[in-house]
């Protein structure tokens, strides 16, 4: 019959690991250590939020949450599989849910733009690899870390070669009685190679000036630098701000 006391007594005594168990974990947790590290100084290069230390501790988090079902029959001990049944990939599903939340904290708008994709990601994949590297999948959690800097690093610079869009909120203010016609400030904009759109106006609270709000568009991002170069020469411009968008 099942004793409640010596089901305790036996859930809560020093788990038997063995010394080739003791160096297999710490292969497991070195290695997501070492994967989350590398993937980590990649962000941390790159200015992110979330950087080394943090994709450090969340691999490393994954891989030991992992060995908790891979070693299992060490703290559950002599207790007959009938009465107590795991299932490993359920903690896996935890860990992924968790990171969601992880992940979402380094996302923020700021206008039209929304930073912090790529590093979601990263967080993302990173608490997976921790995780192969926890049940022992080295294989696929080396090639995973090898594709992970991969896509950080060489398409980072095969993304910066490929013909794209650049988008930027725009104002500019003028005086309100020396205010450019809309017509002649498209052509204007057209000249320096963008194209306007959403274009709003503002009357400023003290009646003084006259406001233009838009999203511009160009096919190439120095001629961000030649707007705002022909802006600073225009005496009517009391002011403008140029806002490239991004990930």
């Amino acid at each position: 019959s099942f004793n409640y006391h010596n089901y305790r007594s036996v859930l809560f005594s020093r788990p038997r690991i063995m010394t080739t168990d003791a160096l297999t974990i710490v292969i497991h947790l070195v290695s997501a250590l070492v994967a989350g590290g590398v993937i980590g100084l990649e962000r941390s290069f790159h200015g992110r939020p979330a950087g080394f230390r943090t994709h450090a501790l969340v691999c490393l988090a994954s891989s030991l949450l992992m060995l908790v079902t891979v070693y299992q029959d060490k703290w559950i001990l002599d207790i007959p599989l009938e009465t107590i049944r795991t299932d490993p990939t359920r903690m896996a599903q935890g860990i992924m849910t968790g990171i969601g939340f992880l992940g979402a904290g380094v996302i923020f708008r700021e206008g039209l733009s929304v930073r912090g994709l790529t590093t979601a990601a990263s967080i993302w994949i990173t608490a997976a690899i921790g995780i192969l590297m926890g049940v022992g999948f080295y294989l696929p959690a080396i090639l995973a870390t090898v594709f992970t800097l991969s896509i950080l690093s060489v398409f980072r610079w095969i993304e910066s070669r490929l013909p794209a869009h650049y988008y930027a909120q725009h104002s500019v203010r003028f005086e309100r009685d020396k205010v450019m016609p809309k017509s002649e400030f498209d052509s204007f904009l057209l000249g320096y190679g963008f194209t306007a759109s959403n274009l709003s106006y503002r009357f400023s609270d003290d009646e003084l000036f006259f406001e233009y709000r838009m999203v511009i568009r160009t096919n190439n991002q120095d001629n961000l630098a030649r707007l705002a170069a022909a802006l600073r020469q225009l005496p009517t411009v009391r002011a403008f701000r140029i806002s490239p968008t991004g990930d």
